[in-house]
């Protein structure tokens, strides 16, 4: 079947653009690789969106997918691993089947960087962990480990302190990157211990479980768990071959969030910008599909006259 567009990612700038295309009458297809939500579903806690004074990640992501059900927006829950070009039309191939669509909206957002130590990738689920929201519980009343020092470590240190019994939270630099008030919560919490000029080096595993890391200054930690939060990686493999991508994998876009190919756009975390908030990942959302909607309309009318 053939679509005016095809919106990949169902975090908050795909769902967005997805309401306002349907809205403009688009005939739009949803693809996403695993839940609709994105990131939104391992955030415990969201102050700083419009409308909310407080909300957890996932609540957020069942209300906006309440949003596209409500619109009859169809979606897909599959893996995108090529994305070719036909005259006009784009061919999306996934891990089960073959779209075209007129025009297509990259959100696939962007996933955790682990620290890239030997054993690290084996003890993802034994220990190492990157969502405090889906494994905090797993360690209650034991001792945990953060590092990062960005607005995600802190809330997540802020998270696991009412779970366990202490947590370390490691930060390479001497002052932390994340914004002053969660600062402030993280120094006046008293089972949060800060280590500063640090960096996590060496991790030791008993039994296939990680049980120790040792630290840049040979400090070692007795910990259950280690929560990672340094930074993270957009998801655009499948999109490397269209050439809109910079050597790390973020797309370069307009300020219609048009790529330098004509009816591929991208909107949110894997755009290169200055701000990544939810905020403007919607607000991107939105500008792409009302761009590529009005296009739609002009091209009707053209064809028309």
């Amino acid at each position: 079947m053939e679509y005016d567009s095809i919106i990949i990612g169902m975090g908050v700038a795909g769902i967005s653009a997805a309401i306002y295309a349907k809205r403009a009458g688009n005939n739009v297809l949803m693809i996403e690789k695993m839940r609709p939500g994105g990131i939104l579903n391992i955030i415990d806690n969201i102050e700083n969106y419009p409308g909310f004074k407080s909300i957890s990640g996932p609540d957020l992501s069942y209300q906006l997918f309440e949003q596209v059900t409500s619109l009859e927006i169809p979606y897909k829950i599959e893996e995108v691993i090529d994305i070719s070009l036909e005259g006009n039309l784009k061919i999306v191939k996934t891990n089960k089947a073959t779209y075209k669509a007129t025009n297509i909206l990259i959100a696939t957002g962007r996933s955790p960087i682990l620290l890239g130590l030997p054993n690290e990738e084996k003890l993802v689920g034994k220990g190492i962990s990157t969502c405090a929201l889906c494994d905090g519980s797993l360690y209650q009343g034991k001792e945990v480990a953060v590092v990062g020092g960005g607005n995600s470590a802190l809330q997540e240190a802020l998270y696991l302190s009412k779970i366990v019994k202490k947590v370390y939270l490691i930060h390479r630099r001497e002052e932390f990157r994340g914004e002053e008030n969660l600062v402030e919560k993280i120094k006046n919490q008293e089972n949060i211990e800060i280590i500063y000029n640090s960096q996590v080096t060496e991790l030791q595993e008993e039994n296939g479980v990680l049980n120790k890391i040792v630290l840049n200054d040979e400090k070692t930690l007795e910990i259950s768990a280690l929560f990672i939060y340094i930074g993270y990686a957009p998801k655009t493999d499948f999109a490397k071959n269209l050439g809109i991508t910079n050597p790390v994998g973020y797309i370069e876009v307009n300020e219609n969030f048009e790529t330098k190919v004509e009816g591929i756009y991208a909107a949110g975390d894997i755009i290169i910008k200055k701000v990544y908030q939810i905020v403007t990942a919607a607000a991107e959302g939105a500008t792409a599909a009302i761009r590529f909607s009005r296009k739609k309309t002009t091209n009707k009318l053209t064809k028309t006259e």
